[in-house]
């Protein structure tokens, strides 16, 4: 034995050099994991002289090895990617994840959490609805339930948050096109459904008044969850009307983006940064599809394995802390910036 004295199995990780979901997945079925592997943890063990909480993971969960993971939109592929990864690694370490969907309304999102409680689950991964959610339904069901919010967070709810830094993706998006042509218009949602878009506002306007510049919001009417539809009909005031400033647009989102420039190619309006073109557009998020629209959608890209994989760590930490840590946690990651052709 070595003697250094491990509090819990995220030291014992660290400390090991094998990942926690491998270790938890041991924990719950040793017979689970590859032979050489199991004897890597066992020697461990033997040399660090530790041994789990059994009843700190177990008190919750009541020996269910159940996961929920809740996002607000199944039909949008980034939620399908992140739920995607995130399902994986519950599975790699033993679990069962059952994924649902609250389909951008209030209601069904209650519905979901009631369903949950009576799977009694070691824990739940919730990517809340934000703005449009029951604070107070969220916040009790956090209380009984050990959860970790993701992608969307409500201050003060919960035990922990993993996320993406909102300033890192506007600062990095305005940074390039202010550096490679006319300052950006932010182009948004009146009433935005997820709260990340309120951040990435206050951002864009934070932003631009530290370069010196005017900050200029388009806000679109919509309401929902249809963004591509809501940024073509939004595109197609703001083009018609002659409302731009600048021939430079930053989408909230990608999905946004989409429908701008879907309505570019309808009213003619050739869009990138080669020459001969009109119009230049960004955006957030690096959507699955980002990459395949006409042009190219230059974006900040999440760190999808980063936040996925943290929300799960998290999750399992709270599990094996008996649903509880001493203080909330947030971590957010950095965004990416990807240079395409539409600026």
């Amino acid at each position: 034995m070595d003697g250094t004295k491990i509090k819990n199995m995220e030291e014992f990780a660290a400390l090991s050099g094998i990942s926690r979901p491998t270790i938890s997945k041991y924990f719950n079925d040793p017979d689970s994991v590859r032979p050489k592997t199991r004897e890597r943890i066992e020697e461990a063990l033997e040399r660090y002289d530790y041994r789990p909480n059994i009843f700190a993971i177990n008190q919750n969960r009541k020996m269910t090895k159940n996961i929920g993971i809740v996002v607000p939109y199944l039909a949008d592929p980034f939620f399908g990617e992140i739920a995607r990864n995130i399902e994986q690694r519950c599975i790699d370490a033993g679990y069962r994840p059952t994924l649902f969907s609250s389909h951008g309304e209030r209601d069904l999102e209650i519905d979901i959490l009631d369903s949950l409680r009576s799977l009694k689950p070691a824990g739940v991964l919730l990517a809340p609805l934000g703005r449009a959610s029951d604070r107070s339904k969220i916040e009790d069901f956090c209380n009984e339930v050990p959860t970790v919010l993701f992608d969307s967070n409500i201050d003060g709810v919960g035990e922990a948050f993993v996320g993406s830094d909102n300033f890192s993706f506007v600062s990095q998006s305005v940074d390039y096109l202010m550096d490679s042509g006319e300052p950006p218009v932010f182009f948004e949602m009146r009433n935005p459904a997820n709260p990340n878009a309120n951040k990435r506002r206050a951002a864009y306007i934070q932003k631009m008044e530290s370069m010196g510049q005017t900050p200029h919001v388009l806000k679109i009417e919509g309401e929902g969850w249809a963004f591509e539809e809501i940024g073509r009909q939004g595109a197609f005031e703001v083009l018609d009307g002659k409302a731009l400033p600048s021939d430079t647009i930053l989408c909230s989102n990608d999905r946004l983006a989409i429908g701008f420039l879907a309505a570019c190619y309808e009213r003619g309006i050739r869009v990138g940064r080669a020459e001969g073109c009109a119009m230049r557009v960004a955006s957030h998020d690096d959507h699955p599809f980002s990459k395949f629209t006409c042009p190219a959608l230059t974006t900040v890209a999440h760190d999808y394995d980063s936040v996925a994989g943290h929300s799960v760590e998290t999750l399992f930490s709270l599990i094996e802390n008996g649903g509880k840590f001493r203080a909330r946690t947030e971590t957010l990651y950095p965004a990416r910036f990807i240079l395409r052709a539409s600026a």
